[in-house]
């Protein structure tokens, strides 16, 4: 069904609900270097629905967003046993929840916005269009704000109570700010939603530049402090830190042809070096869209990161008698084609450094084979 839109264009008719489904499954794990080589079975399954208040009940420039998530399966991280981990659909706890559940209110032809309720800081902020490809868990949100929070920030695979303001400053910058529960839990979660804010709450605010070339710049910081790692009081219990850390990215075409788009991509974060294993990381890399001209729905991506061990963890680990590494540095190549409409194979390959940070262990390489079928 088409309308007419202003001034005679003509359109597709504006969808009261749009929805998505998307299924993956991975076989991944150590192919060398690890104790065992041995694959894990693993899938995650993602159904959302984008839908129109506007047009459902006449409340003018409002949508809701609702997000499904499950995930099942083994963890091939317990095997790699690294620090930043193998696989960014693995999870501690195998079960199916309610990952989103947001109401957004825009205001002055979409200039200003404000949103509320469970959501995930990443689908905005610390974001890498150019990384999407890449498996490794570094590659979707630095380590060192990952690593943050009581049990995790507001990302996969437990978002928590938020809201978020936007503002487009111009057509191509905009400021985002959220304050996000420091607590994530959702339902499907043991303790459910948590709504006391007994742990405070995450501060996150980025600028951002669209265009050929994109940037975006990036800070964070807890309200309430946190366990410092290694120092204590007279009384030995953890000295109380401030967590807080910042972030840069940019990224854009290094080649642009009628067949074939190159682009390449730089993020840097710091933080406190305090509060985590982590004082900062890196990740950088380039995708080619289409990997071949005969395979247009190819793709290939290479990628490189580390993970920055902050002083005090080498400390507590040469406590334990163990020889720490600066850094976990990993290098990912991976290729990805659709065999058939919906259905993508995916074969990929990690060589981590030092991983976990020892300087004791051999190199590991991890391989893994997904299956993507999206709807």
């Amino acid at each position: 069904m088409l309308w007419v839109a202003p001034h005679g264009a003509v359109a597709e008719t504006p969808q009261t609900v749009t929805w998505t489904l998307g299924y993956k499954a991975d076989v991944s794990g150590p192919l060398s270097g690890a104790e065992n080589q041995a694959g894990r079975f693993l899938d995650n399954i993602d159904a959302t629905a984008d839908v129109s208040l506007e047009r459902l009940w006449g409340w003018f420039g409002a949508h809701a967003y609702v997000h499904l998530l499950s995930n099942s399966g083994g963890a091939p991280n317990d095997i790699a046993e690294t620090l930043q981990g193998v696989d960014n659909i693995e999870v501690a706890r195998p079960r199916a929840k309610l990952y989103q559940f947001w109401i957004e209110q825009s205001f002055a032809d979409d200039r200003f916005s404000v949103l509320a309720g469970l959501y995930d800081l990443n689908s905005e902020f610390y974001q890498t269009e150019a990384a999407g490809l890449l498996i490794a868990p570094a590659f979707g949100i630095g380590s060192e704000l990952a690593a943050t929070g009581p049990n995790g920030p507001s990302i996969f695979p437990s978002t928590a109570l938020a809201m978020r303001a936007r503002w487009a400053v111009s057509r191509q910058q905009k400021l985002r700010v959220a304050v996000i529960d420091a607590a994530a839990g959702v339902l499907g979660d043991p303790g459910g939603v948590d709504t006391s804010f007994d742990n405070g709450a995450l501060i996150i605010a980025e600028w951002s530049r669209s265009g050929a070339v994109q940037m975006r710049v990036g800070a964070w910081r807890y309200t309430d402090r946190q366990d410092d790692i290694r120092d204590v009081d007279a009384l030995g219990a953890p000295v109380r830190r401030r967590a807080q850390g910042m972030y840069v990215s940019i990224e854009g075409p290094l080649s642009h042809g009628a067949s074939r788009e190159t682009t390449g991509f730089l993020r840097i974060g710091a933080a406190d070096g305090d509060t985590t294993a982590y004082r900062g990381g890196w990740q950088a890399g380039v995708n080619v869209t289409p990997a071949f001209a005969s395979r247009p729905e190819s793709a290939f991506s290479i990628g490189v990161d580390q993970g920055l061990i902050d002083p005090k963890q080498r400390a507590n680990m040469r406590d334990l008698g163990q020889s720490p590494a600066h850094a976990e540095s990993a290098l990912e190549i991976t290729y990805a084609d659709q065999l058939v409409k919906h259905v993508t194979l995916q074969p990929d390959l990690q060589f981590i450094h030092d991983p976990a940070a020892d300087r004791d262990r051999n190199d590991v390489v991890v391989g893994t084979l997904r299956v993507a079928i999206d709807l």
